[in-house]
């Protein structure tokens, strides 16, 4: 074998999606939690000699602390096993967020978790990252393959085919960069919120000086977290008397009761990509990642 990707059991779907687009070998990683949360992976090649040279990883990084401890295992494992190249799709990229000190003692993850993998891997490809102060991904991975991609085209085409009328709007400032790729690929109107935070689940929304009323309404970002910032644009919508919200995400993150603060909103459809295993997933990445990883591989 010379390439094989690696997925856990709970992203099977999406890795074996990508697999197939790809014209890879899929293989399942076994894991075991021993009662004090230690970690136990088992890989499904039980001679060196049967380790390919070119292992890609798949492994969304959403809840990302016990993940992170699965690379490093993995990654280590695997080098000393002879494999020469070490790939990670991560479609969901965590710890990005955090890229200057805001406050004082504060630790920079972003700086810190992209050396890690940068020291682990050779390649990262990874979806719409948190990047609001840095231009490039491998300003926060420095390795020469760290690749950023963008599900907005996909949404894009999910979105003129269910909403061929839309008005594209970001709930704040940090969604202008998708909305706009998104408006550029299908014509659609597009404006976008602003937005004061409070808090992590208390934000004001402003919306745009964009006649709403009647209009059919698609809230376009990268993540959802806590749901209060798209909820609050939802409700500011409707009551500017706009006809429906609906949401299209990259990154369907929900933590907590999120999905149900978005539909209490008054939230229609919600549709995101596959890029974090949820029950909203409706675009699957695996045409855009496979494209990518073909060129290293």
């Amino acid at each position: 074998m010379t390439s094989v990707l690696l997925h856990f059991p709970d992203e099977a779907a999406p890795a074996c999606r990508l697999a197939e687009a790809g014209g890879l070998v899929a293989c399942e990683v076994e894991c075991h939690r021993f009662p004090d949360e230690e970690l136990k992976l088992t890989l499904p090649f039980a001679e060196a000699g049967a380790f390919p040279e070119t292992l890609v990883i798949y492994r969304s990084l959403d809840r990302p602390n016990d993940k992170l401890i699965e690379l490093l295992l993995l990654v280590r494992h695997a080098r000393g096993r002879g494999v020469k190249r070490l790939i990670l799709v991560a479609p969901y990229l965590a710890y990005m967020r955090q890229d200057i000190a805001f406050h004082a003692g504060e630790v920079v993850s972003q700086t810190i978790i992209g050396g890690f993998l940068a020291d682990l891997f050779d390649a990262v490809i990874t979806v719409d990252p948190h990047l609001h102060r840095i231009e490039r991904l491998d300003q926060a991975i420095p390795i020469a393959h760290a690749i950023a991609l963008s599900g907005a085209p996909r949404l894009a085409e999910l979105i003129v085919q269910k909403r061929p009328q839309a008005l594209l709007l970001g709930p704040d400032e940090e969604a202008l960069q998708w909305v706009a790729q998104a408006a550029e690929l299908t014509g659609l109107d597009y404006a976008t919120c602003q937005k004061v935070r409070h808090g992590d689940r208390d934000v004001e929304i402003r919306l745009p000086d964009t006649p709403l009323a009647g209009r059919t309404v698609v809230l376009m970002d990268d993540v959802a977290s806590s749901g209060h910032t798209v909820a609050r644009a939802a409700e500011a919508l409707l009551a500017a008397g706009a006809a429906s919200v609906d949401v299209a995400l990259t990154h369907a993150l929900f933590a907590g009761n999120a999905l149900e603060v978005i539909r209490n909103a008054g939230v229609g459809e919600i549709w995101s990509t596959d890029c974090i295993a949820h029950e909203s997933n409706a675009i699957p990445m695996a045409p855009v990642l496979a494209g990518v990883l073909a060129a290293l591989t």
